[in-house]
């Protein structure tokens, strides 16, 4: 086994998932608010290290991806992020896009840009101390949409990604996002995850990657969240492992995001995924589903970092019950109270 591929395995070692704490400035500054906190770098920053120096957290999180910015940045201890990380066990990974824009011809959608310069930015991200990296598409469903030429687009991008971070000597996750947002069904997002991941998958192939150093991060299939419709965690396990087909067999492993559910519904989901038979890890790559009701408890106050902290390994401790099939609705209730 090579480092790389080591490093991989243990992102999506049992019983263990990954934190994405990597939203850009824009995104964190409204998250930040609707808590009631001041978008301001200190708090930004605050609000990283509380993720990060949770007690026990790497007993269900294998790795933190972060920012530009915080990656760069030290805890006040004085230690760099990824050596705090480090020193809990944990990676430190980094997203490796620069956003999202118009891609010419594709009737609004769009790419994920960052390329140009990307080997270098690669690199340099591996000497602060990062081991993944990860690179987020961003695909609609609707009439027509995703269109073949934003799929392409979109994958060889990926692809390129992918194999510029294992020539840096990181671990790419590969996240072929298709949007929570929409009015689509169940079988539609089956159908559009399935092709997307075909046409990733083929792009990966192309360029050569060495599928055992790649983590996928696909949205797990469900209904859009504008569809009105509501389905059972069995049903969308199986529609989510359904659109998988494509995948070869020597990928490192899966960890999927929460496509814009709550957290004890993405839970519920990724404990359904566990029952079904699979030939990869299936793990979790949460943000806000899972450090969510970390940002309600803390909510900028300095006297309530422990709260906050807690409600993060409560978050954490359910969806490691979920990776292990311990987890059942009625442990949300155990425990559950007052930061």
């Amino acid at each position: 086994m090579t480092a790389l591929t080591g490093r991989a395995a243990a992102l999506v070692a049992p019983g263990k998932g990954i934190l994405a704490a990597d939203e850009g400035p824009r995104a964190i500054a409204a998250r930040l608010a609707a808590a009631g906190v001041r978008a301001a770098p200190q708090n930004r920053l605050a609000w990283r290290e509380l993720l990060v120096t949770t007690p026990g957290l790497a007993s269900g999180v294998s790795g933190v991806i972060l920012g530009a910015e915080t990656l760069r940045a030290r805890v006040s201890t004085g230690e760099s992020f990824p050596a705090a990380l480090r020193a809990r066990g944990m990676q430190a990974g980094v997203a490796a896009g620069t956003g999202t824009g118009p891609l010419p011809g594709a009737r609004g959608e769009t790419v994920t840009e960052g390329l140009d310069g990307l080997p270098g930015r690669l690199r340099g991200y591996a000497r602060l101390g990062a081991r993944f990296a990860r690179w987020r598409a961003a695909l609609r469903i609707g009439p027509g949409l995703p269109s073949p030429v934003a799929i392409r687009a979109n994958a060889q991008a990926l692809a390129r990604f992918a194999v510029a971070c294992q020539e840096a000597g990181l671990v790419p996750v590969v996240a072929p996002g298709v949007a929570a947002a929409g009015t689509h069904s169940l079988g539609a997002c089956e159908v559009v995850t399935s092709l997307v991941l075909l046409e990733v998958m083929s792009e990966l192939h192309e360029y050569g990657a060495d599928f055992g150093g790649v983590v996928v991060q696909p949205a797990m299939v469900l209904p859009g969240t504008g569809s009105g419709a509501s389905t059972a965690p069995g049903e969308a396990a199986e529609a989510t492992l359904g659109a998988l087909n494509g995948l070869p067999a020597t990928v490192a492993g899966v960890a999927f995001g929460a496509a814009g559910r709550r957290p004890v519904a993405a839970t519920g989901y990724l404990a359904a995924l566990q029952r079904l038979p699979s030939i990869w890890p299936l793990t979790f790559c949460f943000g806000a589903a899972l450090a969510g009701p970390a940002l309600t408890a803390w909510h900028g106050d300095p006297g309530c970092w422990a709260a906050g902290q807690r409600a993060l390994a409560r978050r954490v401790a359910m969806n490691a019950a979920a990776l292990a099939g311990r987890y059942g609705p009625e442990q949300e209730l155990e425990g559950a109270g007052p930061g």
